[in-house]
C-alpha cells in the first residue's frame, strides 16, 4: 500500500513516566506486573515523544478530559491557561484580558505559547489559542491536535452555569452563539482528529473517545480495502489485493474484476453522535461523516475540509444543497438535482474529482474512463473540469454513452460539458455494453501496461464502481433523515422508508450503507422501470438475464440490466465471502443467471422490497402530481412515486429520491402534461416549460449548457472494445506528453 502522507510511528520514550509508576514496578506480583507492563507499554506506544493536544471552545471540557487522558496514559498533563500563561504573566488570565483587551490578549497569548515546549504530554489549550497561527504551528509540530467538538447549545449552557457571558474576541453586540460559530473557522485549520462530544456524555467517556481516536490516527494500516472477489488467504495478501483508500480511489476497479469495499465495514455512529448533527449544515455533516470514513493518513482533516467546501459551494443552486420537500401525506422528496448538471450524480462528482486529484501521484497522468446511461457523463465532465489548471494537465476524462440510449437533452448536455480535459463518445450500443467494455479495458493488464510504459498514463474510473464516487452518496441519505428530525417531523430513532429509482444499484446501496452506519432506515424500496431485473431478483433471489433485452424508456438513467453495485451489497450480506461473490458473478457471465441461497435472500429481504412501473403509469403520475400540487416530477422520480404508493405501508415517512431535474426529460414531461405541440429543439422545449411557471423552475445551469452545445461536436464509435481502446490511445496521444 502507498499513501500520499503516512503518519510515522512514534518512538518509545521513558522521560515523562512519573516516579509513582516507577515505584509500582518495583515490587509487583507476577500477574500484576505482566498486566501493568502491558498497559505501560501500550501507553508509551500511543504517546511516544509526541503530545496529545486538546483543542476546543471554552466549556468544551479540555482541562477535565486532559487530566483523565493523562492519568490513563501515565503522562504529564499541562493546562495552558494555568501552567503556561499565568506562570509567564504572573497574573491570572482574566486580569491579563482586562489589562490589554481581546486583540492584544490573543497576541500576548500567542507569544507565550511560542516559548513553550513539551514532549510526551497531554496539553489542554486555551479556547483562543487556535486564533494565533504562529503559535499553533509551533505546538502542532510535536503533537496530535484533537478537537473536542461539543454542540454549541451545550457550550452556551455550560458557560451560563459558571457565569461566563463573554469570551475572547466577542465584540459588543455579538452573541455567544455568533462568536462560537466564528471561532470554528480557526479550529478546523488545526485539528488532526475530531471527537464528537454528544450531549450528556461524561468526561470519562469523552476521554475514552479521545484515546480511541488517537489510536485510529496512529494505526493507518488497519483501515484497508479489499475486492469483493478477494478470497482471504496469505496468497491474496501477497498479490497486493489489500489497498488503502488512496489506492482504491485511484485504481477504481480491483484487478480481479471485483469492487473495492472497506475490509472492516463502514464506521457506526452512535445515536448521540447523529443527534449532534441535527443542527449542522450539509457541509458540516459531509465533513464529519467523511472524516470517519477516510483515514487522515490518506486525506488530512484540513484538506478534506477544503475539498468538501469546494465541492458544495456556490456551484449548487440551493443553499441547503439537498433540500427535503413535503410532497403529500407522509411522502417527502429529497431534491438531489440542484447541482450544476441537474442530477444526483453532482453530489458525488463535485467532490470526487478533488479527492482523486489529491490522491494521485503528482508525476503521473491519469485518464478517467466512464460508462454512462445519461446523467453521470455530464456530471463527470463538469466535476473534472473544475480542477486546477495544473491538475487538468495530468487528469483527463472520457465518457462513453449509448448514442441512441439517452435523451436528446442528456446528449446535448454531455456534448456541452466537454472541456479541455474531457470528451464525450457515443457508442452504437446500450449502456450494458459500455459498462462491460470499460471493465474489459480495465482488466486488460497488457493494454494498461502498454499505456503506462508508452505514455506514462494510468487508467481509472469515476462510475460508482469507484469507492470514492460511491462514498459521498451516503451523506445525503443520512442528511435527509436528520432534516426530518430537524423539522420535528420525527424524533431521532423513529424509522423511515426510502424509495429510490434504481438501475446500477449505487444510489440505493448508499442508503443501505447509511442504515448500517446507524441511520434508522427500515426498508429501502427499489423502484425499476420495465427493465425490472432487480425487482425480480429482490422478490425471488434469481438474477436472470437470459432472454432479456434492454428496453429504451422515458427514464434512461435506470435502463440497466447488469447492476454493478449489487456486487458490493451481496458481499456485505454474505459477510465478506469473496469466494461466493466470485462464483455468483462467474455464473452470471457464463450462464446469464445466478440464484441466491435462501439464507442470503432472507437477509436481503430484511433490507429491501421492490416494484416496477410502466411507461404509462410513469406519465400518469407526473400529470397527477402536477395537477394536485403544481410540482413537476422527472421521469425517474415519478417511477419511485408510483412504486412507493404501491409498497409503503404508511406507518412511517417515506423519502423519495428525486434523482434528476425534470428539465432533462422535457419531451416526456410535456407529453405527461398533455401539451400537444412539442418542438424538437431542446432549448425551445425548456422555454415552453418555463412559460408554465413550474415548481421547481427550469434548471438554469442546464439552459446555459445547452446554449453552448451548438458550438461543439462529439465522437461516435462502433460497439467494439478494440475501437474504444484505439480512441482512448488517441486521446492520450493528444492530451498527455509521451514518454520516450
Amino acid at each position: 500500500m502507498f499513501r500520499v502522507a503516512r503518519f510515522q510511528p512514534l518512538k518509545l520514550i521513558t522521560q515523562n513516566i512519573g516516579s509513582s509508576v516507577h515505584l509500582k514496578l518495583s515490587f509487583p506480583r507476577t500477574l500484576e506486573f505482566a498486566q501493568l507492563r502491558k498497559s505501560w507499554l501500550s501507553s508509551l506506544s500511543l504517546v511516544g515523544d509526541q503530545n496529545i493536544i486538546l483543542m476546543g471552545p471554552p466549556g468544551s471540557g479540555k482541562t477535565t478530559v486532559g487530566r483523565i487522558v493523562g492519568h490513563k496514559l501515565g503522562c504529564h498533563v499541562i493546562d495552558v491557561d494555568d501552567d503556561v500563561l499565568e506562570t509567564s504573566w504572573n497574573m491570572s488570565v482574566s486580569e491579563k484580558l482586562q489589562d490589554v483587551g481581546s486583540q492584544q490578549f490573543i497576541e500576548e497569548e500567542g507569544k507565550a505559547l511560542l516559548k513553550f515546549s513539551a514532549s510526551g504530554s497531554v496539553i489542554s489549550l486555551s479556547g483562543s489559542n487556535p486564533m494565533h497561527a504562529a503559535s499553533m504551528q509551533h505546538v502542532k509540530k510535536n503533537g496530535i491536535v484533537v478537537y473536542l467538538d461539543v454542540p454549541t447549545k451545550d457550550i452556551i449552557d455550560r458557560l451560563d452555569l459558571i457565569k461566563i457571558d463573554r469570551i475572547v474576541g466577542q465584540d459588543s453586540g455579538m452573541s455567544m452563539r455568533d462568536i462560537l460559530q466564528y471561532r470554528k473557522q480557526f479550529y478546523k485549520k488545526w485539528y488532526d482528529i475530531r471527537v464528537i462530544c454528544e450531549s450528556g456524555l461524561k468526561a470519562e467517556a469523552v476521554a475514552n473517545k479521545v484515546l480511541d481516536a488517537v489510536r485510529r490516527h496512529q494505526d493507518s494500516d488497519s483501515e484497508t480495502y479489499i475486492s469483493t472477489r478477494c478470497i482471504r488467504s496469505e496468497a491474496c495478501e501477497q498479490k497486493g489485493s489489500i489497498k488503502c483508500f488512496t489506492e482504491a480511489a485511484i485504481e477504481g476497479l480491483a484487478s480481479d474484476g471485483g469492487l473495492f469495499v472497506p475490509e472492516k465495514g463502514l464506521p457506526i455512529f452512535t445515536a448521540g453522535e447523529w443527534k449532534s448533527l441535527v443542527e449542522a449544515t450539509y457541509v458540516e455533516r459531509a465533513q464529519i461523516i467523511l472524516e470517519r470514513c477516510i483515514h487522515s493518513a490518506d486525506v488530512p482533516a484540513f484538506k478534506l475540509g477544503e475539498i468538501v467546501e469546494l465541492a458544495y459551494g456556490k456551484n449548487f443552486a440551493c443553499s441547503k444543497i439537498v433540500p427535503l420537500r413535503h410532497l403529500t401525506g407522509n411522502q417527502f422528496l429529497l431534491e438531489l438535482f440542484h447541482g450544476p448538471t441537474a442530477s444526483f450524480k453532482d453530489l458525488a462528482l463535485q467532490l470526487m474529482p478533488h479527492l482523486f486529484a489529491y490522491c494521485v501521484p503528482k508525476r503521473c497522468n491519469y485518464l478517467v474512463l466512464v460508462a454512462t446511461s445519461g446523467d453521470t457523463g455530464s456530471a463527470v465532465l463538469d466535476g473534472f473540469s473544475r480542477l486546477s489548471d495544473t491538475d487538468k494537465q495530468r487528469i483527463a476524462v472520457i465518457t462513453f454513452f449509448p448514442e441512441e440510449g439517452v435523451s436528446q437533452i442528456q446528449k446535448s448536455q454531455m456534448i456541452g460539458c466537454q472541456r479541455e480535459n474531457g470528451w464525450s463518445v457515443g457508442v452504437k450500443s446500450d449502456f450494458d455494453f459500455c459498462q462491460t467494455a470499460i471493465k474489459q479495458i480495465f482488466t486488460s493488464s497488457d493494454y494498461s501496461g502498454f499505456l503506462t510504459a508508452e505514455y506514462g498514463t494510468a487508467l481509472s474510473a469515476a462510475n460508482s464502481i469507484n469507492w470514492a464516487r460511491l462514498l459521498p452518496q451516503v451523506i445525503y441519505h443520512a442528511s435527509a433523515y436528520l432534516d426530518l428530525v430537524h423539522q420535528d417531523i420525527i424524533s431521532f430513532g423513529n424509522p423511515i422508508d426510502v424509495c429510490i429509482p434504481t438501475g446500477n444499484f449505487g444510489n440505493i446501496l448508499a442508503a443501505l450503507y447509511a442504515k448500517r452506519m446507524g441511520i434508522p432506515i427500515r426498508k429501502c424500496i427499489c423502484a425499476s422501470n420495465i427493465n425490472n431485473v432487480l425487482t425480480d431478483f429482490i422478490r425471488t433471489g434469481l438474477y436472470d438475464l437470459r432472454g432479456r433485452r434492454l428496453m429504451q424508456t422515458l427514464s434512461p438513467a435506470i435502463d440497466i440490466l447488469k447492476s454493478s453495485n449489487l456486487e458490493r451489497y451481496l458481499h456485505l450480506i454474505a459477510i465478506s465471502d469473496g469466494q461466493l461473490v466470485t462464483q455468483l458473478f462467474s455464473d452470471l457471465e457464463k450462464e446469464g443467471r445466478f440464484q441466491l441461497q435462501k439464507d442470503l435472500l432472507e437477509k436481503l429481504q430484511q433490507d429491501l422490497v421492490a416494484g416496477w412501473c410502466s411507461e404509462e403509469d410513469c406519465l400518469a403520475a407526473i400529470h397527477s402530481v402536477y395537477s394536485t400540487t403544481g410540482y413537476i416530477l422527472d421521469t425517474h422520480s415519478a417511477i419511485a412515486k408510483v412504486v412507493a404508493d404501491r409498497l409503503q405501508d404508511r406507518t412511517c415517512p417515506v423519502i423519495i429520491s428525486s434523482t434528476a431535474h425534470y428539465s432533462k426529460f422535457a419531451p416526456a414531461i410535456l407529453r405527461a402534461l398533455r401539451i400537444a405541440e412539442i418542438k424538437q429543439n431542446p432549448l425551445s422545449q425548456l422555454h415552453l416549460l418555463s412559460s408554465y411557471s413550474p415548481l421547481p423552475p427550469v434548471h438554469n445551469g442546464l439552459l446555459k449548457t445547452l446554449k453552448e452545445t451548438e458550438k461543439q461536436k462529439h465522437h461516435i464509435c462502433a460497439a467494439d472494445v478494440n475501437i474504444m481502446m484505439a480512441h482512448v490511445e488517441t486521446v492520450i496521444q493528444k492530451h498527455f506528453m509521451k514518454i520516450f
